[in-house]
């Protein structure tokens, strides 16, 4: 018999203590790597590829044809959501939502704009959403050319094809709050699609958490040369658009700038990229969008509800809002090859696993407020979450960082109080927020202090 030596034995014993350390060391919150690894790249690109199939998808197309136009391309897509329906056991609520819209420059004829809902609800938390969007239409140069060829791959093809294999991996788990996929219309002609549910919503009370808004989520070459697949965007605006005049005043003494709702749900995803997606190193942009631009997220960012847009790093502007052509050997449109379906996929994890954790979480803080002006010591304080909504709640925990820092550096556990008082820490020096924990683990996003930070009741 061979005899083992100390060190092999002790590389033995260590190799089989880590076995059965990382056995037990599997929680709740590792299923959101079980949630990134499911995404299917080969699933998205079939979906792109037949979204492209329809020729155009401009919101003025035709809606009787269907093999092409809008009409076709949003029957397809409430059919997938209700074939991902039907094989978790009608778990999802799918439906259209539609407006008539008139009188505007992109649609000056009465048009109805349609989209489609699906919703997954939560089980102790039903009136508690967050949202994933993409846009269902495409557009050339003329946005008002309805008839030519859009194929639309990855603007916005890419967005709808990541909330529909969202919801195929999201729609095996329950989750306390609901999660919404929403594939929205009217986009290119004024952002009609996401006005209409923004606005639907308001009306029915919902309290929404957090919009991703897809936008553009599959390209990695841009037109700056620059090729990369380990990098994306998270744009989130600053001073929430709601904000009151006695709120503006309370501000400039308090801060906010930097800590609205939008901003700290962009730090929540970019925290789940660095510990779930792998090779993804998310960028926070302080904009509303890109310099002058717009996306489906700002409907409901100008009724104050949080919301971001998400989307590759280096965008390439010949394959956005271009009549197919080849001109002094550039080749213009958005057609499939301009799509990495790889980098689709990871882009859609990241919003699968922001989405269940935030789900999984209990509701964010309510009324948090600050005191500590000319103290040695800083006290938050809150109220407590309804038990019935939030029975997994364990507790509180008190995040803070210095001003000038983009994102949360400091942080305690402080359980199930409402007010707990940071000793010796100066509340000059830094920002605070407070996130509410589940018991096996999952966080709310940030919340500042005051209106400036606050995401609803």
């Amino acid at each position: 018999m061979k005899k083992i030596t100390l060190p092999l034995a002790v590389a033995a014993l260590l190799c089989s203590a880590t076995s059965f350390s990382a056995e037990l060391a599997y929680t709740d919150q590792d299923r959101l790597h079980d949630i990134a690894a499911d995404v299917s790249a080969e699933r998205i690109e079939q979906d792109i590829r037949k979204l492209v199939g329809f020729g155009t998808r401009h919101t003025l197309s035709d809606t009787k044809s269907d093999t092409r136009g809008i009409g076709a391309a949003r029957r397809w897509i409430k059919q997938e959501f209700e074939k991902i329906s039907a094989a978790c056991g009608n778990c999802l609520e799918v439906y259209y939502q539609s407006a008539t819209i008139s009188g505007e420059k992109r649609i000056p004829d009465a048009t109805e704009v349609v989209s489609v809902i699906a919703i997954q609800r939560g089980i102790t938390d039903p009136g508690r959403y967050v949202i994933m969007s993409g846009d269902i239409d495409s557009r050339v140069s003329d946005v008002m050319d309805a008839t030519s060829d859009s194929p639309g791959a990855n603007d916005n093809a890419s967005g709808v094809a990541g909330t529909l294999e969202a919801a195929r991996v999201l729609s095996q788990y329950r989750f306390n709050g609901s999660i919404v996929y929403a594939a929205l219309s009217g986009e290119e002609q004024g952002l009609f699609g996401g006005r209409i549910m923004a606005e639907q919503a308001q009306k029915d009370g919902w309290r929404i958490k957090a919009v991703l808004n897809n936008d553009m989520i599959g390209n990695i070459e841009g037109i700056n040369g620059v090729i990369n697949n380990t990098t994306a965007r998270i744009f989130a605006e600053g001073t929430r658009q709601t904000e009151t005049e006695r709120d503006a005043r309370v501000r400039r003494f308090t801060g906010g700038e930097v800590d609205s709702p939008s901003r700290n749900l962009a730090r929540y995803i970019d925290l789940i990229a660095d510990r779930y997606i792998e090779n993804l190193d998310t960028m926070v942009i302080y904009r509303l969008d890109r310099f002058g631009r717009g996306g489906h997220h700002r409907p409901f960012n100008d009724l104050g509800y949080p919301g971001v847009r998400i989307m590759e790093t280096n965008e390439n502007y010949n394959r956005q809002h271009q009549d197919l052509r080849t001109e002094d050997g550039i080749e213009y449109g958005d057609t499939i090859d301009g799509v990495n379906f790889d980098y689709a996929a990871k882009l859609t994890a990241l919003n699968a696993t922001s989405l269940a954790s935030m789900a999984w979480a209990p509701n964010p803080p309510i009324n948090v407020s600050i005191k500590g002006a000319v103290q040695p010591s800083t006290t938050l304080s809150w109220d407590a979450l309804d038990a019935k909504q939030n029975p997994h709640l364990a507790g509180y925990k008190i995040y803070w960082r210095y001003t000038d820092a983009p994102q949360w550096q400091f942080s305690r556990f402080v359980g199930d109080v409402t007010s707990f008082t940071l000793d010796n820490v100066v509340i000059d020096n830094y920002f605070f927020g407070v996130a509410s924990v589940s018991k096996d683990g999952f966080e709310s996003p940030v919340v500042f202090p005051g209106a400036a930070g606050a995401f609803g009741e």
